[in-house]
């Protein structure tokens, strides 16, 4: 049995013939990118910080669980609010938290004064990921997937792009410092962002009375199954992103005896590979569906994740490359798949993947660095080469098409 409904209401389609406001997309990729490239700090500077303050890998993962717990905790429940109260510049105080954890970060003392200063920086992002992914589609003139991909873009880039300054600018506590007018010039840019935002949704009030009725839900069933899986494919992507965002660089320094600023230019290439996988996968998602992409990006990377244990240097930067360029494609499909099962609650969809996906990756950290402790971080890359295989749920998934105006749902 089947069941169409129409996947563009009228009032999304009103939004569609504006266009897509590019300058409002690459000022929120660019928001991004220095918000996630200050995050990213934090995973760059581990080795330091193991150092400096005598850590084992499992209070190592319990600084990433702390940081990714408040992030994912909080940013359902933001989302939600802001669905029914929108705060425009909620975005630039958000990053006001992760400025005031960065300057608590470059002078901590103690191990428990990092967690604070970990739990600040998860509370700016908590704040900045469902607001601002509310404004890429926002400003997505009915191109969504593309939209969050040119946002998506922007993070990962910045998340690449953290190792490798730490590696030149971080040379002890202190200088952690620096990135603070990373963070200072972010909150200009999402205070002028905060200004659209209230502009558009002035706009779009005014024409909310002539924007017809909403299209039907698919059914309550298909719906909670469809969330399930994504969230299960959430867990594998990040779990197993986890391994190599916060354990890669111990990985190389013990089984290839790298350096760290070495292992550190290893991460960049890694990560570098997830922002540039990351534009492809909104909008392929956006022209031949959705459900094809998650496919191909969960399960299709299962091959490479279980050859990269038995791999040499070489090929282990190849394998960390290609890995990362794969699955970084999945998420914008399954973030814009899941909004468009639950039509207007942007916000708390959104709140919603990218809280499970921060606190898969900090449970993941923990569970992980226990793992290394007792197994050897060797064994942490034997397990978590199997995670991918979860991509074979994708078969529960409903098919939403890919820009079409109709989808076809089993009941």
């Amino acid at each position: 049995m089947s069941t169409t409904v129409n996947s563009a209401p009228a009032a999304e389609v009103a939004h569609r013939e504006e266009g897509t406001r590019f300058r409002v997309l690459y000022a929120i990729s660019f928001a991004h990118f220095l918000n996630d490239m200050i995050q990213s700090l934090i995973l760059a500077i581990y080795p330091m910080l193991k150092g400096g303050f005598n850590l084992s890998f499992t209070q190592i993962g319990l600084l990433t669980l702390t940081y990714q717990i408040t992030a994912s905790l909080l940013q359902p429940i933001v989302g939600l609010y802001t669905d029914k109260h929108p705060k425009p510049h909620s975005l630039a105080i958000g990053m006001g938290f992760t400025l005031c954890g960065l300057l608590l970060l470059s002078v901590a003392p103690t191990y428990g004064v990092l967690l604070v200063a970990a739990a600040l920086v998860g509370t700016g992002s908590s704040i900045f990921h469902p607001e601002s992914s509310r404004v890429a589609r926002m400003a997505s003139g009915g191109q969504h997937g593309l939209a969050q991909s040119i946002f998506q873009v922007g993070g990962n880039g910045g998340s690449a792009m953290g190792p490798l300054l730490a590696a030149w600018i971080v040379h002890q506590q202190g200088s952690v410092a620096w990135f603070s007018l990373a963070a200072l010039l972010a909150i200009a840019v999402l205070w002028q962002i905060g200004g659209w935002y209230g502009r558009h949704l002035a706009e779009r009030a005014a024409k909310k009375k002539g924007a017809g009725t909403a299209a039907k839900p698919l059914p309550t069933r298909t719906v909670v199954r469809a969330i399930a899986v994504l969230l299960l494919l959430i867990f594998s992507k990040y779990f197993y992103m986890a391994s190599l965002n916060t354990y890669y660089t111990f990985y190389l320094m013990d089984k290839f005896g790298l350096t760290r600023q070495t292992s550190q230019i290893y991460l960049f290439v890694f990560l570098f590979a997830v922002a540039a996988g990351t534009i492809l996968g909104g909008p392929i998602g956006d022209r031949i569906g959705r459900k094809r992409v998650i496919w191909a990006s969960i399960l299709g990377v299962a091959p490479f994740t279980l050859m990269l244990p038995h791999a040499n240097l070489f090929w282990t930067g190849v394998l960390s490359f290609v890995i990362g360029f794969i699955l970084a494609s999945a998420f914008s499909a399954i973030l814009v798949f899941a909004q468009e099962l639950i039509p207007g609650k942007v916000g708390m969809v959104s709140g919603l993947f990218f809280g499970f996906a921060f606190g898969m990756g900090g449970i993941g950290a923990a569970v992980l660095g226990t793992l290394a402790d007792t197994h050897g971080i060797k064994t942490v890359y034997d397990v978590c080469a199997f995670l991918p295989l979860l991509g074979l749920l994708a078969v529960f998934l409903p098919d939403l098409g890919g820009g079409k105006k109709t989808v076809t749902a089993a009941a």
